[in-house]
């Protein structure tokens, strides 16, 4: 972030500029509308190019309904597990997990908001945010694209410097950052398919939520597969790992583990999604107020699973209640405590202490899937913790535990 003159030039100005229009700035956006006492704010929402396909399926689990029940493809109430010789089917009640898909999102939210006069919208890369000083000695900030330039009281970006739904995007960066990186940071890299078999072959009331028997590269690797109907699944090849594999090896396991669980089966693939998601408490941005990072660059992404949609959900209702108050706002969504198991558990795997087959196995052989889903989503009591830490073994867990205290002190 650079600092301007103090003096404003001539600029539209908004109470709020959302940069960047992916799942953060929407729902960010969603939520501003939707509040009784900020759906007037002037807003200014700019992206390269607003999402007009679906480069995306979040999924997450849940008890009850949520904002976007109306999106939701699917659900399961049942998830099983596969490692080895070992095979669990739990039920996930009161927990269902379930689906929406990027493009439904995107729509939504943009057509209602594309009706509010006081949102405008810029198709164009930003150029620059500069902290600004305006005649009352508020802080604000001027960002610039080509062709033109805002002023807002407040900025909230989710814009990477990588794209998400680009291995080679993320490959680059790795080139550039990692070697300097000082915290333990995996990839969790996937190709997944939509697939559409000739005849019944799935059974659409299990998710298969990991499927260790696959190739491992090395890392930890599984497929996942969530069945929408007895014919069509989304079938994804993911792994955990420092390094991004050729998109070539993500086609070839996709190829094998499909002739492999369905031989003599015709199948179709109706979509295809890449992605590379980061796992790590690493900072991408330095911004400062009245600059605000939101979705993954303000770390909303659970660093030891990857999941996000939930965290982000909480992170922009979170910052709407903050300004609602007139509080300082704060863009952290994980506490301390779960954040810290976050950090034993990157270690475990980044210095590969543990297979992580081994260890999601444990979790899900020893546990009730509505405990583990409680761990995760980072709503577990110490009871709770408790419970899931006897599954792992202590000799590899404790000094890893260890080793991250003495990295933060």
């Amino acid at each position: 972030m650079s600092h301007a003159n103090p003096s404003l030039p001539t600029a539209p100005s908004y109470d709020y500029i959302i940069a960047g229009a992916g799942g953060a700035g929407l729902s960010l956006l969603h939520y501003l509308l939707a509040s009784p006492i900020l759906s007037n704010k002037k807003i200014l929402v700019i992206d390269q190019s607003l999402r007009k396909t679906n480069d995306r399926t979040w999924c997450f689990w849940e008890m009850g309904d949520h904002e976007f029940e109306s999106l939701v493809q699917h659900r399961w109430d049942a998830i099983s597990i596969h490692a080895g010789s070992f095979s669990k089917e739990l039920a996930t009640t009161p927990f269902s997990y379930k689906m929406i898909q990027g493009i439904d999102f995107y729509n939504y939210i943009i057509t209602a908001a594309k009706l509010k006069p006081n949102v405008h919208w810029v198709e164009a890369a930003i150029s620059n945010m500069a902290e600004i000083v305006s005649d009352n000695i508020d802080k604000e900030v001027l960002v610039k694209w080509e062709g033109g330039f805002a002023q807002g009281k407040k900025v909230f970006t989710s814009i990477l410097p990588f794209q998400m739904n680009s291995l080679a995007s993320a490959t680059k960066y790795d080139a550039i950052n990692l070697p300097v990186n000082k915290m333990p940071f995996l990839w969790q890299h996937f190709k997944g398919r939509t697939v559409s078999f000739n005849q019944p072959v799935f059974n659409s009331k299990v998710a298969r939520l990991m499927d260790f028997n696959v190739p491992q590269h090395g890392a930890t690797a599984f497929m996942y597969l969530l069945p929408i109907n007895e014919m069509q699944a989304l079938v994804e090849y993911t792994l955990f790992s420092e390094q991004i594999l050729e998109i070539p090896m993500y086609d070839r396991v996709l190829n094998d583990y499909l002739a492999k669980h369905y031989p003599d089966c015709v199948y179709t693939i109706a979509h295809e999604e890449i992605g590379a998601i980061p796992m790590t408490h690493q900072s991408f941005s330095n911004f400062e107020a009245p600059i605000y990072s939101i979705g993954a660059l303000g770390l909303a992404i659970k660093a030891s699973t990857g999941y996000a949609f939930q965290f982000i959900q909480q992170q922009c209702k979170n910052i709407v209640v903050q300004l609602e108050q007139g509080a300082t706002i704060q863009t952290n969504v994980h506490n301390t405590r779960h954040r810290f198991y976050d950090a034993v558990l990157l270690h475990v795997l980044f210095y590969h202490k543990m297979e992580g087959a081994e260890i999601f196995k444990r979790i899900f052989a020893k546990n009730k899937a509505a405990t583990v889903f409680k761990f995760l989503s980072n709503t577990s009591t110490i009871f709770e913790d408790i419970q899931i830490m006897r599954s792992l073994p202590t000799p590899i867990f404790l000094p890893a535990a260890i080793a991250v205290l003495c990295r933060r002190a």
